[in-house]
């Protein structure tokens, strides 16, 4: 239990700094690690969505005083009515698996509506660490953006790395950049929490307190040491860590490795 605790305060730490900077990737690492102790998805999703919606709160009060509401706005509301619409679908859609494959003792399962968020999602940020290359929206694009990535927030519960390479393109300050997408992941957290109702009511917190608390506390102390070292770290640098980050995790998604 003790190298359990450890292991996934090690990787709430760590997904929380990342995620600070890049705008997703807590929830895709939080879920596998706690799949891996409680052996059950609905405990592993309840448990990832209160760190993450607690997390996301946490920084929002440390970046409050720079966020562009008219921004999130725009984008959130949108991106709130598509996320539930892609949360029922789900409730009724089987995927169709188009390959499974195994490397070693773990399979793995390609999905179809995997592969299809991923490729599009390695060109745009391909695009977008290529000198000379970059994309512009428009900003009267900002509701379509986010209903496409709530929906798909909704469908695979990966909206982060949609919304982020939508924002990134509308080269807002580091600081406005950041803490915009905060508020816009907290306004989608909130009705994903409603989605989950039916397995957040089968947690039991009392037996489980001390690792969720931990967690969530490991969590800050990332989202703090982002907000440290803010000051330090150029919007240039800022968007090489989205950039990269989103290419490894589309192509993880892809392959269905998360």
């Amino acid at each position: 239990m003790i190298e359990d605790l450890v292991l996934v305060c090690a990787i709430s730490l760590f997904a929380s700094f990342l995620t600070f900077f890049s705008g997703f990737g807590l929830g895709t690492l939080l879920t596998p690690f706690f799949y891996m102790i409680f052996k059950d998805i609905a405990l592993s999703i309840a448990s990832t969505a209160v760190v993450h919606l607690l997390n996301n709160l946490f920084k929002f009060a440390l970046l409050r005083k720079s966020i562009r509401f008219d921004i999130a706005l725009k984008f959130g509301i949108p991106a709130i009515f598509a996320a539930i619409g892609g949360a029922y679908l789900l409730k009724n859609l089987s995927d169709l698996s188009l390959y499974s494959y195994s490397i070693g003792s773990k399979s793995y399962e390609i999905s179809a509506i995997k592969l299809a968020l991923s490729i599009p999602l390695v060109f745009f940020s391909a695009v977008e660490l290529l000198p000379n290359t970059k994309l512009n929206f428009k900003k009267s694009w900002l509701p379509f953006g986010g209903m496409i990535s709530g929906f798909f927030g909704g469908l695979t519960g990966h909206q982060g790395a949609l919304r982020t390479a939508f924002l990134i393109k509308y080269d807002l300050p580091k600081e406005i950049f950041i803490a915009t997408g905060v508020v816009i992941a907290t306004m989608i957290d909130i009705p994903r929490i409603f989605v989950y109702y039916e397995e957040i009511v089968r947690f039991d917190f009392d037996e489980n307190l001390v690792l969720i608390a931990s967690c969530v506390l490991s969590a800050f102390l990332g989202a703090i040491l982002g907000k440290l070292l803010l000051k330090k770290i150029t919007l240039d640098k800022v968007q090489i860590i989205v950039g990269v980050s989103m290419i490894l995790f589309s192509i993880a998604l892809g392959m269905g490795i998360i």
